[in-house]
C-alpha cells in the first residue's frame, strides 16, 4: 500500500533522528474541567487526575518541551433550559467558544495542543479552535461512540454525542441554530474524518454515516483486519488527495471497561490496551499530529481507586504514545554511558 510504504519511511526517519537530528517535539497543555455535554458529575476533575499521574513529568523525560497552560474557567450559567430537546446548550456553546480561543492561541505560540477533558462536547471547541488556526485538518476519532447525532436525532440531548455534526460542512443545514453558538461555523469535511473503535452507534448515526460516505472502522473490523491494518488503511486513506495535519480526538471509553472502568458511558468489547496505544503510536510516527483531545476520564465512576488509577495510568500511557514514547523503550538522544 502506498500510505503504508510511505510510513515505513517516515518512521525510518523519525526513529534516525531519534539518534542523530532529533527535533524536539513541543507540547502545549490546556485542561477544560467541564461536565454539561453530559449528565454525570466528575468528568469536570479529569484534566487535574492526569496531571496528578506524571503527565509533565513523563513528557519531559521524552524530551518534550512542555508548558501547562492551566486549566480553563468557565461561565456558569444558571437558566439553561432544553432547546430543540438539547440539554445545557448555553453553557456547552459558551465553554467551547472560550476552549477554542485558548487553542487558538497555543497553536500560534507553536506548541503541539493536548486538550484534557472534561465531557467530549469540548471536541466542537478544540477542533474549531485548531482549524482556526493552522487551516483544514484531517480528525481522526477514536471512541465507543460515533457522537454525530444532531440536536434533531438525539434520544438524550446530550451535546457530549453532537460535536461532530456541528463540525461538519454536510451536516449544517440539519443542525437549528442555538443560543452560544452562532460563533461557531463548520470547519471539517467527512472526507477528512475517519474514526476507529465503534461499537455503540445510534440508528440515526448509523444513517447520517453511510449517507455521507465516512470512513469507519467499527471495533467488529479491528477485529477483522488487526489494528495495524487498521492505521494502514487510515493513513491510506487520508492522505489520498493531501496530508494535513491530524486532530486525534480520543474519548477514554474506546478502551474496553475493563481497563477503563472509571468513565461515563463504557461499552463491553473495546480495545485492547495494546491495540489503544498502537493508534497514538502509528499516529505519531507520521510526524502529522498537531492536536490531540483526551476525554471522558470521569473518576467518580470508578468503583474503587484501582478503577480509577487504571484509568487515568491508560489515558497518560495514551497520551506518551502521541509524544514518542516506544514499548520497546526509549532514550534521550544525548544520553551517554558513564565512565568508570
Amino acid at each position: 500500500m502506498k500510505g503504508a510504504r510511505i510510513l515505513q519511511q517516515l518512521a525510518l526517519t523519525v526513529k534516525r533522528s531519534l539518534h542523530i537530528h532529533p527535533l524536539q517535539r513541543s507540547v502545549g497543555i490546556i485542561g477544560a474541567p467541564f461536565s454539561k455535554g453530559q449528565s454525570s458529575g466528575g468528568v469536570e476533575s479529569g484534566p487535574d487526575r492526569i496531571r496528578a499521574a506524571g503527565l509533565l513529568d513523563r513528557l519531559h523525560q521524552l524530551g518534550c518541551v512542555v508548558k501547562d497552560y492551566g486549566n480553563l474557567t468557565f461561565e456558569d450559567i444558571v437558566l439553561d433550559e432544553p432547546v430543540w430537546g438539547s440539554k445545557s446548550v448555553r453553557a456547552v456553546g459558551s465553554a467551547n467558544q472560550r476552549l477554542s480561543e485558548a487553542v487558538q492561541a497555543l497553536k500560534k505560540d507553536g506548541h503541539t495542543a493536548v486538550m484534557l477533558g472534561g465531557d467530549h462536547s469540548l471536541a466542537i471547541g478544540s477542533i474549531h479552535g485548531h482549524a482556526a488556526a493552522v487551516g483544514p485538518l484531517s480528525v481522526v476519532w477514536v471512541d465507543a461512540h460515533a457522537d454525530i447525532n444532531t440536536p434533531l436525532t438525539s434520544s438524550t440531548g446530550n451535546l457530549h454525542g453532537q460535536p461532530v455534526s456541528h463540525l461538519l460542512y454536510e451536516l449544517q443545514s440539519k443542525v437549528p441554530a442555538l443560543p452560544n453558538f452562532s460563533w461557531l461555523k463548520p470547519c471539517v469535511s467527512s472526507r477528512d474524518l475517519v474514526y476507529i473503535g465503534l461499537r455503540d452507534v445510534d440508528p440515526a448515526e448509523h444513517y447520517i454515516l453511510k449517507l455521507l460516505g465516512v470512513k469507519v472502522f467499527s471495533i467488529s473490523q479491528v477485529d477483522q483486519l488487526g489494528v495495524a491494518r487498521v492505521m494502514e488503511e487510515t493513513c491510506d486513506y487520508l492522505w489520498d488527495r493531501v496530508k494535513k495535519p491530524i486532530h486525534l480526538s480520543y474519548d477514554i471509553d474506546a478502551i474496553d471497561p475493563s481497563i477503563t472502568p472509571a468513565t461515563g458511558t463504557p461499552v463491553v468489547g473495546g480495545l485492547t490496551y495494546r491495540e489503544g496505544l498502537y493508534i497514538t503510536e502509528h499516529l505519531c510516527q507520521t510526524g502529522l499530529i498537531s492536536a490531540v483531545d483526551l476525554v471522558e476520564v470521569n473518576p467518580l465512576r470508578g468503583r474503587t481507586e484501582d478503577d480509577v488509577h487504571s484509568t487515568v495510568s491508560m489515558a497518560v500511557d495514551l497520551l506518551l504514545g502521541c509524544f514518542g514514547r516506544l514499548r520497546e523503550g526509549n532514550h534521550l538522544p544525548d544520553y551517554s554511558l558513564p565512565e568508570p
